[in-house]
């Protein structure tokens, strides 16, 4: 059985296993937020973070717990029908949505899975305006 989507308006928030796991994560914070995923194990657990509000100031940020994970997969990002597809780089662990060309606005979402230590499967629909761009980095050290 799913868990009841969680609402978060903080700026900072550490996802838990036990609570965020298999529910659906909502922001709703125009001034964004940043988010922190436990460590990976392997366990497979799914989170999944979407944006109900269109971050309007700062960045929506997700990122890995250390310097030992990494982000592997991709993400369609869209301003119209067009849209592009973002593939990850092989020492990504920051997803960065600023509001407008890296996603962002509302109905903007991310899947991340814990596939094995070390690594994080991403997949998701970044909506944007302007000229898209990639919303992924290497900024955990």
């Amino acid at each position: 059985m799913a868990k009841q989507p969680i609402n978060v308006t903080v700026g900072t928030l550490t996802l838990d296993r036990d609570i965020h796991a298999g529910a659906v994560t909502t922001f709703n914070r125009a001034a964004g937020c940043t988010v922190t995923l436990p460590a990976s194990a392997g366990k497979g657990d799914e989170y999944v973070l979407f944006v109900g509000t269109t971050i309007s100031s700062n960045s929506f940020k997700v990122q890995v717990a250390n310097a030992n994970d990494t982000l592997a997969g991709g993400v369609s990002i869209s301003t119209d029908i067009a849209g592009v597809t973002m593939l990850t780089g092989g020492t990504d662990d920051t997803i960065t949505m600023s509001g407008s060309t890296t996603g962002g606005v509302a109905g903007s979402w991310v899947k991340l899975v814990d596939v094995s230590v070390g690594k994080w499967m991403v997949s998701g629909f970044l909506a944007s305006t302007g000229t898209e761009a990639t919303p992924f980095s290497a900024a955990v050290s």
